[in-house]
């Protein structure tokens, strides 16, 4: 070969990689963050690209898509769940398992597109993946782990080998950074209000494949606004010891007018977060010890003066403060 078939086969080199660079830098999506987590189902990691609000990308691909609209082939698999507000099904998409929410009567279309303005708003690492919506209905994300209730029996079963005490903190410490979100959100101040008892408060959370909380149900978020200073939770009495105690009915027998309530913020979510924390730490002799550490800290959260309790970003600093001392002591 000689002196000017290499400079020729060089130059010829020197072009194609020019061209690839070009082409590279002509790519949004290669100049694109990537996020990457721990599946723990299929016990692999997992990296898909940071998307901007107004697109989603989903496990496998390469690129950001745009919000799913109308004209959008999705084929139905099965029921998941039934309420008055909303049908939620189990649907395909381009070989991809997705949810699909439809509005299940009409009189409760407020309540749905108010779960729609909330998820769109606040799109992002606490709440629930938005993939598309037309007209009543609604596309999101599947999380195979499903609502929060199922985290101990997952933790017993499936997952067992990842069950620890620090595990079940990383919950709780997840589950009041949503609540904190949702107090310090770009849309207001925000109140789970959809949270009467235990059960219903996990029911509107989400667990997903690297064992985060994300907030899901939206619908029942009012605002605390700097007009009103408070809000009501629904039309009708509540009771119970789970709720806090601003938010029961104070006159006994007589019937129930909310125009004699007194408003409440966002201090009634904190009232519940010791509840919601020791069932995700469960009921082990390590849980024990460390709800024992937690106990006074707790009854702060419980005090029957809203003003007195702490926020829920003082909470989130409190927990991750007992992860730090028991990583640490592990």
């Amino acid at each position: 070969m000689n002196a000017r078939t290499v400079l020729i086969c060089f130059l010829v080199s020197l072009f194609a990689v020019y061209v690839y660079i070009k082409n590279q830098s002509f790519c949004g999506d290669n100049n694109l963050s990537h996020k990457c987590y721990i599946d723990y189902i299929r016990n692999m990691s997992v990296c898909i690209p940071d998307c901007p609000n107004g697109t989603f990308a989903l496990p496998g691909m390469k690129s950001c898509q745009p919000w799913l609209t109308c004209g959008a082939k999705i084929k139905l698999i099965s029921t998941i769940s039934t309420s008055v507000v909303k049908t939620v099904y189990l649907t395909e998409w381009e070989n991809y398992e997705v949810v699909l929410s439809v509005l299940s009567k009409e009189e409760y279309e407020e309540d749905f597109k108010q779960n729609l303005f909330m998820i769109k708003s606040l799109n992002g690492k606490n709440t629930v993946q938005l993939i598309g919506f037309c007209n009543n209905n609604i596309l999101t994300k599947y999380y195979a782990l499903g609502n929060a209730l199922n985290v101990n029996y997952h933790l017993r079963n499936s997952l067992k080998a990842y069950d620890s005490v620090k595990l079940r903190l990383d919950l709780c410490i997840s589950y009041v950074n949503v609540i904190n979100f949702l107090h310090n959100s770009p849309v207001g101040t925000r109140v789970m209000c959809d949270s009467n008892t235990l059960e219903k408060t996990l029911s509107q959370f989400l667990v997903t494949d690297d064992l985060n909380i994300i907030a899901n149900d939206l619908d029942a978020t009012p605002e605390v606004n700097e007009v009103q200073k408070g809000i009501l939770c629904g039309n009708r009495a509540l009771s119970g010891s789970f709720v806090a105690p601003e938010q029961l009915w104070p006159y006994g027998d007589q019937k129930y007018d909310p125009k004699k309530m007194s408003l409440y913020d966002e201090k009634t979510d904190v009232w519940k977060i010791p509840d919601v924390c020791n069932w995700f730490l469960g009921g082990s002799s390590e849980a024990d010890i460390l709800k024992y550490k937690l106990f006074n800290f707790h009854k702060t959260c419980k005090n029957r003066d809203p003003s007195k309790r702490p926020s829920a970003k003082l909470i989130l600093e409190k927990y991750e403060k007992v992860r730090n001392e028991l990583l640490k002591n592990m």
